[in-house]
């Protein structure tokens, strides 16, 4: 029994490896073809390994360069703005993207932000919730270690520096979880999408006879606010709310 597991787990082992083998060689391949300037060829093996659950910042730059390279502006904003999910700290994704941005038709101003909305966008958002969840682990982690030395230690002097730096370290915990659990929320609760269409027709009502409010092209990013059929309420950055078809968006996930 105990050498058909070890066979089971060293089977197991080596189809990981080998997996892991043909997905960095596809990547390479895919990454010399771009160099080359084989933009189409490169685009579609980078798409058979999305396909196939292989997602990673790096993976949605690469293809979102292809694209760009192609002038498809929706998938090139798509998939930047995927790779900007996965790593929100991935400069060059965020660099391509505003020259990505420069190519779309439609010219949306953002309504005026508070000062915690800019230093919110800023600064806290630059890092996502996962990261928030790993600052607070390891800040939770300090704060025991010095309160366990205040706890042991014979010195004064000592004990009021350990127990008054956890304090402090505990206090930052709470402000660290709280931000934890906003950028959470917010991913949770926030559908975002991309234009797919060359032009879309938004509606004042989700139905074929409503009324068209306005125009939106390809690249437009936008946030879903509720779906009914086959339509998507959506709102722009500038306040503008309207229902489109949901052939016209692609949305914006993790994976």
């Amino acid at each position: 029994m105990m050498k058909r597991i070890i066979w089971l787990l060293t089977l197991f082992v080596s189809a990981s490896f080998a997996n892991a083998q043909n997905t960095d060689e596809l990547f390479n391949n895919a990454n010399n073809l771009y160099k080359n300037g084989s933009y189409k060829e490169a685009a579609k093996i980078y798409e058979s390994l999305i396909a196939s659950k292989t997602v990673s910042s790096e993976l949605f730059y690469n293809l979102g360069n292809c694209y760009y390279k192609l002038n498809k502006v929706g998938p090139s904003i798509y998939n930047y703005e995927k790779a900007l999910l996965l790593d929100p700290l991935n400069e060059d994704a965020k660099n391509n993207l505003v020259f990505a941005k420069r190519l779309t038709l439609d010219r949306i101003e953002e309504l005026p932000k508070s000062v915690l909305q800019k230093f919110n966008e800023n600064y806290i958002s630059k890092i996502s919730f996962n990261g928030w969840a790993v600052v607070s682990v390891i800040i939770s982690f300090l704060a025991s270690i010095l309160f366990i030395l205040y706890y042991f230690s014979l010195i004064p002097s000592r004990k009021r520096i350990f127990f008054t730096t956890s304090i402090l370290l505990f206090l930052i915990l709470i402000i660290s979880l709280a931000i934890t659990y906003h950028q959470y929320s917010k991913f949770s609760n926030t559908v975002e999408a991309i234009i797919f269409s060359d032009e879309a027709s938004v509606k004042n009502e989700p139905t074929k006879n409503g009324d068209e409010v306005f125009l939106l092209h390809e690249g437009t990013k936008v946030i879903v606010l509720d779906e009914v059929d086959d339509w998507k309420k959506i709102r722009l950055v500038d306040g503008k709310i309207g229902w489109l078809k949901n052939d016209n968006i692609k949305i914006l996930d993790l994976f």
